[in-house]
């Protein structure tokens, strides 16, 4: 039975947590009714909570082969696996409340009761902090109420179980309360679903600590029962609510984040954003999903996208309405357009019109640097004859030019998407997976997630002496930038590009695309191909001569 906090305590609770949570999952998903009636929240939560295992690298059971590590790393592990798995809004916001843990943890030695009162104090801050609009009667109230019960039992005794019972204990008591604190849940007769993840989580520490079964509720006569049966059958009414569910891990600056959060919040609801130093779990509910992405590019760089629609995860899926005999193609558009759908390409360079147009797609380019006239893309929209037309933006400076187009294009009928990326490689990306038979919301998200999955690279020139993140640059010099950031400074466009290609391969990849210019040796994509093959043998890759393109090389991979 342990005394003190430690990393063995940590790492078992970890443990029995999930092991608890995987028993509760089935009641957990049935009483699953806010803020969506989706039935996941438990199968949300044992998710997040494996991600947690797995980084601390715990297969069964409490005890565990790295026990013996110090503490800041057992919990900064945990914490790092919980944001990289979390799931869901329960799952996100049980993240920020293990950071907040980990966070007291990390700093402190082992100890007994004031760190543990301090520690929930601080996730309980994280928790409220990660939910744009927080809400009373949710797994937010349950964390308050064992916090502050926590805080009153640590100014008394220093005990570490004593704590963590208090803790149990009136989180369980809050959580009977929720069914009265939410009219939808006074409706269905149930308990929040989310706070009953956390009330199974704090039991599980209240055993760990006392040396119980993990399946042993905490003890105390003010323990109210959360279990009650339901009334009837849980649901929502149709059309309630937003139609997607959109998440996506984020590498971004806390700025653009704050900017993040100020636009999704414009798109939906159900929003939160955890994380730190840099990498951001993002959960949204919207009805656009290219919006709620493309926010997501703008801030940075997303990855790991997941959308899930409401009404496949209800198995109620409307039927796909045909396509009306009006709305088929005119004689003079493109060829493949068969389905009445069509992609627009805003490309920012002459030179890589032709790739794009292999595709079948029909491309415009901006002049000197700057995007087409709003005019000229809405007749290039509305002149493919499609239906459903995807605007697919190949430079930042083209997205306001798009978003423009397309509402005055969905004016005239159309159905328009506009599908933003930030370089030429991650528009190859995009377009490599449009598939004209899917329904149009599955190929936007498709191609958004190959866009914003495609890492990308390019070298260039310096024109002059400047202060840049690798270091003073010469006129001359050669540069080489990891997505608009100067990485390497050189003299040999060659080398240059092979160490931007190992970079951007230490993080993993399955395909690396290299377009030369004019201004590249021969050979030389042939030569950087070789360079994968030797290193990496699993990588494939495809090379692309583009006479006219500015820049000596550009990379992406996938």
């Amino acid at each position: 039975m342990p005394e003190v906090l430690d990393a063995a305590a940590v790492r078992g609770w970890c443990a029995a947590g999930l092991a608890a949570l995987t028993a509760a999952r089935e009641e957990i998903d049935a009483i699953n009714v806010y803020p969506v009636a989706d039935r996941d929240t438990g199968t949300n939560l044992v998710l997040t909570m494996r991600s947690v295992v797995d980084a601390l690298g715990l297969e069964s059971g409490i005890d565990g082969p790295g026990d013996a590590e110090p503490l800041a790393d057992t919990v900064r592990a945990m914490a790092r696996g919980a944001l990289a798995g979390a799931r869901g809004n329960s799952g996100v916001i049980l993240s920020q409340l293990l950071r907040g843990i980990a966070d007291v943890l990390a700093d402190a030695a082992p100890g007994r009761g004031h760190v543990l009162a301090r520690a929930l104090q601080r996730a309980t801050d994280l928790g409220y902090a990660a939910v744009d609009e927080p809400v009373e009667g949710t797994i937010l109230t349950v964390a308050r109420a064992a916090a502050d019960a926590g805080a009153r039992a640590a100014a008394s005794c220093d005990d570490l179980a004593a704590v963590a019972q208090a803790a149990a204990a009136a989180g369980a008591a809050a959580l009977a309360r929720t069914r009265g604190q939410l009219a939808v849940l006074a409706a269905a007769n149930v308990v929040d679903a989310g706070g009953r993840g956390l009330v199974v989580l704090l039991d599980a520490l209240y055993a760990v600590v006392v040396g119980r079964p993990t399946d042993a509720p905490a003890e105390s006569a003010d323990r109210e029962s959360a279990d009650q049966p339901l009334a009837g059958p849980v649901c929502q009414p149709d059309g309630a609510g937003y139609a997607y569910e959109v998440q996506y891990l984020l590498d971004a600056g806390e700025p653009d984040v704050r900017l993040l959060t100020a636009r999704l919040r414009e798109l939906g609801d159900s929003l939160a954003v955890a994380g730190a130093e840099g990498t951001w779990n993002v959960h949204v509910h919207v009805d656009d999903v290219g919006a709620a992405v493309e926010a997501g590019i703008e801030a940075g760089r997303p990855h790991r996208i997941a959308v899930t629609r409401f009404a496949d995860r209800d198995a109620r899926v409307p039927p796909v309405p045909p396509v009306p005999a009006s709305s088929a193609p005119h004689p003079g558009a493109p060829t493949g357009q068969g389905t009445g759908r069509s992609v627009v390409v805003i490309a920012d360079q002459d030179g890589l019109s032709e790739l794009f147009a292999a595709e079948d797609a029909v491309v415009l380019t901006g002049r000197a640097a700057e995007a087409p006239p709003i005019a000229e893309l809405v007749d290039a929209v509305c002149g493919t004859g499609g239906r459903e037309v995807i605007v697919l933006v190949t430079t930042p400076d083209a997205a306001g030019v798009a978003a423009a187009a397309a509402d005055q294009a969905r004016l005239r009928g159309r159905t328009v998407a506009v599908v933003p990326t930030r370089s030429a490689v991650q528009g190859l990306a995009a377009l490599a997976v449009a598939d004209r038979d899917r329904r149009f919301d599955d190929d936007v998200i498709a191609m958004t997630a190959a866009a914003g999955a495609t890492r990308w690279a390019e070298v260039m020139r310096a024109l002059g002496r400047a202060q840049t993140s690798a270091g003073v640059c010469e006129a001359g010099d050669v540069l080489g930038l990891i997505e608009d950031d100067v990485a390497v400074i050189g003299a040999d466009v060659e080398r240059v590009a092979a160490e931007l290609l190992d970079r951007l391969l230490t993080g993993g990849g399955e395909l690396v695309t290299v377009l030369t210019g004019a201004h590249a040796d021969d050979g030389l994509g042939e030569r950087l191909a070789a360079r994968v093959h030797e290193c990496w043998p699993a990588v494939e890759t495809v090379v692309y001569r583009v006479g006219q393109l500015h820049r000596p090389v550009l990379l992406g991979v996938e």
